[in-house]
């Protein structure tokens, strides 16, 4: 029989084209042999719109974009968006593709938890944590992780004090630092700063994206990265490095220009992997994380290892570095797709042991 899968894509947030794009990929990997697809559309405004069931690979990502001139009220439709058709039942598994807020940062999770429903990736927890980079390394730190200095701001804070958010950043960390939206990912808002002036135009940058900024270190370091796959016993691909053409790995490096360079495996010593490794999955059981996890790390010229964060939903086209780091550990993307969908219903299938009221 075949497992009847929901790809849920689009969403509103700054990644919504990157989700798209992936939704486009994942459709053309899936074995129709194996399972229906069926699509579900979140448009920039955040209306869902259920698809038809799809009957063969998508050849325009325009195709996925559905509209509703008969909208119904939210509540009303949710029910129905997780059908497989009236007759149908229950959709076997959703496969989130959402990256940002309002998708992989425990809000879609939580409401898939609430239709119980097995889904693909981080759980609600590892996927908040995960996505407030502020939260994040304060958990890291906890479980003894090495990190590079950081402090952060909310922008109330920030407006009624701009001198003493920049004093605190230039006594705390000095220059180079980088600073970051607290919960948005794809490199969206980063801006790298050496002065003072530099630092005033990125905290204005960020808090576009954000009402909460983080502001990291500087370091010299090579960029090394990991796919984290699995539930109670995660385990790690081969390790892969970022080489930017530019100053460091932003949006447009990411997914406009290609102006970076992918090495994998990458050229790093047996004892330094083994650090690696070990690193990765302490962070992935850290957020009680479960599916998948792209672990990021920097290297410095004296071997130190830093993790820098973890994204609980990586990039995931064929060409996004977690699939690419599986593919040369030996699951290429079809396989890892099928994988990914069976961690999500044993671990769906174990919470439905757990007991929640007394006998």
């Amino acid at each position: 029989m075949k497992t009847k899968i929901g790809l849920l894509y689009g969403g509103k947030s700054a990644e919504h084209d990157v989700s798209m794009q992936t939704a486009m990929a994942v459709i053309k990997a899936l074995d129709l042999e194996k399972f229906e697809i069926h699509p579900i559309y979140i448009s920039t405004s955040g209306e869902w719109i259920k698809g038809q069931q799809l009957m063969g690979p998508v050849t325009n990502v325009k195709e996925l974009a559905f509209s509703n001139t008969d909208r119904l009220p939210q509540a009303a439709l949710a029910p129905a968006l997780f059908q497989a058709s009236e007759q149908g039942g229950p959709l076997d598994v959703i496969f989130p593709l959402l990256h940002g807020p309002n998708g992989e940062d425990g809000t879609v999770q939580g409401l898939l938890e609430l239709m119980n429903l097995p889904y693909v990736g981080n759980g609600v927890l590892a996927s908040s944590a995960g996505m407030d980079k502020v939260i994040m390394k304060n958990v890291f730190a906890q479980a003894g992780l090495p990190q590079v200095k950081y402090t952060w701001f909310i922008r109330s804070e920030w407006e009624n004090a701009k001198d003493d958010a920049y004093n605190k950043v230039e006594n705390e960390l000095g220059y180079p630092c980088f600073v970051k939206p607290a919960n948005l990912g794809s490199s969206v808002g980063i801006s790298k700063c050496t002065n003072r002036s530099e630092l005033e135009r990125a905290f204005k940058e960020a808090f576009q994206f954000d009402r909460k900024i983080i502001i990291e270190e500087g370091v010299t370091a090579r960029e090394i990265e990991t796919g984290v796959m699995g539930n109670d016993y995660p385990e790690c691909s081969v390790a892969g490095e970022i080489v930017p053409k530019k100053e460091f790995y932003d949006y447009k490096a990411k997914y406009e220009d290609g102006n970076t360079a992918l090495i994998i495996p990458a050229e790093i010593s047996e004892t330094e992997y083994k650090e690696l490794k070990e690193m990765a999955i302490k962070a992935f059981k850290a957020l009680d994380c479960s599916g998948l996890v792209r672990a990021d790390f920097f290297l410095t010229r004296e071997g130190k290892w830093y993790i820098n964060e973890i994204n609980t939903m990586p990039g995931f086209t064929p060409f996004s570095m977690f699939p690419l780091l599986w593919k040369h550990t030996g699951v290429d993307y079809p396989q890892l797709i099928e994988k990914l969908v069976n961690l999500a219903k044993e671990r769906h299938a174990e919470k439905q042991n757990i007991k929640y009221t007394m006998e």
